[in-house]
C-alpha cells in the first residue's frame, strides 16, 4: 500500500488532513529531503502522533500556535518519551509545517521559533578489536550460514556500513579487483569505500556457498542471501542474529549492527586517520555528525589518564 492510499488521519473539528494533501506531503519529502521509505515511513508515523493529540483537543493543525506546540512536547515527555526521541517527533512536525507554508496551506509557521528539547551528546557504544575478533570466531562455520556472516561482520567492520546498506549491496557493486566497493547510503546518495583484504578473503569463501543456494528471480544480484528464502536478508535479520552472536562471545554491551559502524570511525580516529576521509567513507553529509568519533577517543584518553598518570594512582604514600 503505497502512502498515499493510507487511512486518512483524522484531527476533527475540520482539521483532518486528506489523502490528496497527505499524498502531497510525502512527494515533499522526497523531493526536497531524499528520504528513504524507512524514514518516510517514521515521518508518517509521528504526524500521526501529532494529529491524535491535536485531535483529543479538538485543534485544527492549521490553527495552532507556538503553545500548542510545546504542550505537546510536555505530553511525550510526560509518557516517558526521551528527549532525543522527542526531538525526531519534532522534527517531523516542523517538516510538515514547513511544507503547509510552501504549499500556502497556512500563512506563517508555528514551528519556527519553537525550540526542540535539549538532548545532549550521546556517546555511542564501540567494540575492542578483540571483541570484534572474539565474535567472529564465535560464528560456528560447519553451518550453511557460517562463512555467509562470518563475510557480514567483516563488510560491517572493514566498510563501515549502515545494516540497509549491507543488505542492499549487490554483487554489481563489487569491485573487488580494484579494492572497493559501490555503497548507496541515504537519500540514494552513492560512495566508493576501500574493502580490506581480509573481507574480500570472506566474501571469497561466501561464494561457493552462494552458488549452491535456490536463489528466487530478481534477487540474483543481491550480495547476501537467506539460505533457505533465496531472498535479500532483512536487517532485523541482522540485528537479531549480531545480538545472538555477542552473546555467544560473552560480550555483554549493548550492540548492534551499527555498532561495528561506529566501532570502524573509532578505530579508524585513533590510528591517525583524517576526519575528513573517515566522513568521505561513512557518507555523512555533515563533518559535525562525524566528530562525534573525537569525543570517543577524548573520552577513552581520559579515562588513560585516569587510570595510569602517576598523579591519579594511589600508592602506599598517600595512605
Amino acid at each position: 500500500m503505497e502512502y498515499g492510499e493510507k487511512k486518512t488521519c483524522n484531527n476533527g473539528g475540520g482539521g483532518e488532513i486528506s489523502k490528496t494533501l497527505l499524498r502531497r506531503y510525502v512527494q515533499f519529502l522526497k523531493l526536497e529531503r531524499g528520504l528513504s521509505e524507512n524514514t518516510l515511513e517514521a515521518y508518517t508515523e509521528d504526524l500521526r502522533k501529532y494529529l491524535d493529540f491535536l485531535s483529543a483537543d479538538g485543534k485544527d493543525f492549521r490553527a495552532v500556535g507556538e503553545s500548542d506546540l510545546q504542550q505537546f512536547m510536555a505530553v511525550l515527555a510526560d509518557v516517558g518519551i526521551q528527549p532525543r526521541s522527542v526531538a525526531r517527533i519534532m522534527s517531523g512536525v516542523r517538516s510538515f509545517y514547513r511544507f503547509l507554508f510552501v504549499e500556502k496551506e497556512i500563512v506563517q509557521d508555528p514551528t519556527e521559533l519553537l525550540e526542540s528539547p535539549k538532548i545532549g551528546r550521546r556517546l555511542p557504544e564501540v567494540l575492542t578489536v578483540g571483541e570484534i575478533d572474539a565474535m567472529i570466531a564465535a560464528i560456528d562455520l560447519s553451518t550453511a550460514e557460517g562463512h555467509r556472516n562470518r563475510a557480514i561482520l567483516e563488510m560491517l567492520y572493514s566498510c563501515g556500513l549502515r545494516v540497509s546498506e549491507l543488505c542492499g549491496l549487490k554483487l554489481s557493486d563489487l569491485f573487488l579487483d580494484e579494492g572497493f566497493i559501490k555503497v548507496e547510503g541515504k537519500g540514494g546518495k552513492e560512495r566508493l569505500v576501500p574493502i580490506s583484504k581480509r573481507a574480500v578473503k570472506e566474501l571469497e569463501l561466501w561464494f561457493v556457498d552462494r552458488n549452491q543456494i535456490s536463489i528466487k528471480p530478481g534477487s540474483e544480484d543481491y550480495l547476501f542471501l537467506s539460505l533457505r528464502r533465496g531472498t535479500p536478508l532483512s536487517r532485523i535479520t541482522v540485528f537479531y542474529w549480531v545480538k545472538e552472536l555477542a552473546a555467544a562471545a560473552g560480550i555483554t554491551k549493548n550492540i548492534s549492527p551499527h555498532t561495528f559502524r561506529h566501532s570502524f570511525a573509532t578505530h579508524l580516529l585513533t590510528g591517525g586517520a583524517n576526519l575528513r576521509a573517515i566522513q568521505a567513507m561513512l557518507g555523512h553529509e555533515c563533518i559535525s555528525t562525524t566528530e562525534i568519533y573525537t569525543h570517543v577517543d577524548r573520552s577513552r584518553l581520559r579515562e588513560e589518564i585516569l587510570s595510569h598518570h602517576p598523579r591519579n594512582i594511589r600508592d602506599d604514600f598517600s595512605k
